[in-house]
């Protein structure tokens, strides 16, 4: 039976890095920015290796074509996430990149973005072959580990992607509510349109659920902010409640419409999921009368 509560995480960052590059790129590695040139961003199909030894294939996680700054020379951007430690991650990364400089030759950036709770040990950045008498492949990449990082550095940095990562830094148990309050300060002074604030969201009711007696706290600084900035963030409050009514409703209607004609096509559930909350509603009422999934399908088309 599927899931429809499950986090996709691996979505969840791409969508991230996908929506917010630069910012992620000015956040970590902010050297990066000063000789990118911004607006030649292109994001490149998806990168499939197959491993001649074990007849696997692998697919790389983004992969961002970018010119120099005032040159005309590309180079490749290559960020891989990691949702578990895994102990040959660093010869993972030098095979891919050996790969991309082989089918696109031109130099690769590569960056490990380790974004899972445990263990915080120190993860490698280099990957290396060496002899007694000779050093043979010394491979560095830039390792980005979130578990490792205090929130607190974050707060006041006016980026989107320090408001979603803040909840997988480091935290301490009685921080996690000052945590959530500071992440919705920072997005009233972002001025996000909707749809981005929505990613955002998306990874605070992830990986910052607050409990019932955190959020009595949460509730009790909320209210002690100073006006209007108050309001502002309210303003913010009050439309991430209503889309999490919405996200709701999206749940139990792709549970029924699975139940009753199949599993639900990623397209169709990306469509069901922008409809209007009050065609939501009117959707689990024409369920009744639809009788299969191309019905529930026409029935999107005219209602969209």
């Amino acid at each position: 039976m599927v899931r429809f509560d499950a986090v996709d995480h691996d979505r969840l960052f791409k969508q991230l890095l996908r929506t917010f590059f630069i910012e992620f790129l000015d956040l970590f590695l902010p050297q990066v920015t000063q000789y990118l040139e911004p607006g030649s961003l292109e994001f490149l199909d998806k990168e499939v290796f197959t491993d001649l030894s074990a007849g696997e294939r692998h697919e790389v996680d983004l992969v961002t074509k970018c010119r120099f700054r005032g040159e005309n020379a590309f180079f490749l951007i290559h960020v891989e996430t990691q949702s578990g430690a895994q102990s040959d991650f660093a010869a993972r990364m030098f095979r891919y990149f050996a790969r991309l400089t082989e089918q696109h030759a031109m130099p690769v950036y590569p960056i490990g973005l380790f974004t899972y709770d445990a263990p915080a040990r120190p993860e490698p950045d280099a990957f290396q072959v060496r002899f007694p008498d000779l050093d043979v492949v010394l491979f560095r990449f830039r390792a980005i580990q979130l578990n490792r990082l205090n929130w607190r550095d974050y707060m006041r940095q006016a980026n989107p992607v320090a408001a979603a990562l803040m909840s997988k830094m480091q935290i301490a148990a009685e921080d996690r509510p000052k945590v959530k309050l500071e992440c919705l300060r920072l997005m009233a002074t972002l001025k996000l349109d909707k749809s981005r604030q929505a990613l955002i969201r998306d990874f605070m009711d992830s990986y910052l659920r607050l409990s019932t007696a955190e959020m009595q706290v949460y509730d009790r600084e909320l209210q002690a902010i100073a006006s209007p900035e108050r309001e502002v963030v309210m303003q913010i409050v009050n439309e991430w409640e209503a889309r999490g009514e919405a996200r709701g409703i999206v749940t139990l209607l792709t549970a029924q419409i699975s139940h009753r004609f199949g599993e639900v096509p990623g397209d169709l559930l990306d469509r069901i999921a922008h409809l209007s909350k009050e065609n939501l509603q009117s959707l689990a009422l024409a369920l009744f009368d639809l009788d299969s999934m191309s019905d529930v399908e026409e029935w999107i088309a005219t209602h969209h």
